[in-house]
């Protein structure tokens, strides 16, 4: 028996010690390199904190960018998918409803033009970023309702627009352009 229970024993400290030091210290050491330091990015409108960075909101009115749709209606505690494929009927009834959705929202637009984005919910349901195109599609509507020249909103979308470390893609965070508006 003692010839298995120590080395049990010495499995189980050494599994607590990576797991319960070195693995979060690590972790915590790289979150240090982010641009936060590994903290909520905050994101304030008038000296006022409007929500976080990271997470992404719903926007109804309107006069503000639309973000991503959500599955898991914004909220952060549930956050998934819809696991429903391409090809499934409900999934793609609730894709529909959102091109027709967007697209009495913002007449003028051709069903073919509205990104990919507008319409279909992130992995997570919580996506704070679109793409450049999501957020320049809506320029029209937004200048007509807030009566600000859509040369103006595209600079705005031009000064948010962040491209990602990995693959480079460049996006729009949501929140802060809409703080800034």
């Amino acid at each position: 028996m003692k010839s298995h229970l120590f080395p049990a024993l010495k499995l189980t400290i050494l599994t607590i010690l990576f797991f319960c030091i070195v693995y979060p210290a690590l972790v915590w050491g790289i979150a240090q390199l982010s641009p936060t330091k590994g903290n909520v990015a905050w994101v304030e409108h008038k000296g006022k904190v409007v929500g976080a960075a990271l997470i992404g909101q719903s926007f109804t009115q309107d006069t503000y960018f639309q973000g991503r749709p959500s599955a898991a209606g914004y909220n952060a505690a549930s956050s998934a998918g819809s696991n429903k494929g391409p090809s499934n009927p409900d999934y793609l009834k609730d894709v529909q409803a959102r091109i027709d959705t967007f697209l009495i929202h913002n007449p003028g637009v051709k069903k073919a033009d509205i990104p990919a984005d507008l319409v279909t919910a992130s992995g997570s349901g919580l996506d704070p970023d679109i793409s450049v195109t999501g957020a320049l599609v809506q320029i029209p509507r937004i200048a007509r309702l807030r009566q600000i020249s859509e040369e103006k909103l595209q600079q705005l979308v031009k000064t948010h627009t962040q491209r990602s470390l990995i693959g480079g893609v460049e996006t729009v965070n949501v929140l802060q352009l809409n703080a800034a508006l």
